[in-house]
């Protein structure tokens, strides 16, 4: 269990990183993407940055018996 928890951490943040950075890229091109998927993104990086922060809480709950 121990070893699970920072590979979920690592997972959550990356994917976080990542529908940020695609975020981000639309934005800059203000094409069709952007106007189309910009509220999509954003609700998914919120999702992954919820559950980034709940693993790393429990992780610091868990961790400090």
């Amino acid at each position: 269990m121990q070893t699970v928890f920072p590979w979920l951490v690592i997972l959550a943040v990356g994917a976080t990183l990542a529908v940020l950075a695609v975020g981000i890229l639309a934005m800059l091109r203000q094409g069709r993407f952007n106007a189309r998927h910009s509220n999509t993104l954003m609700r998914y990086r919120l999702v992954f940055q919820f559950a980034a922060i709940a693993l790393i809480t429990l992780a610091y709950l868990f961790g400090h018996r």
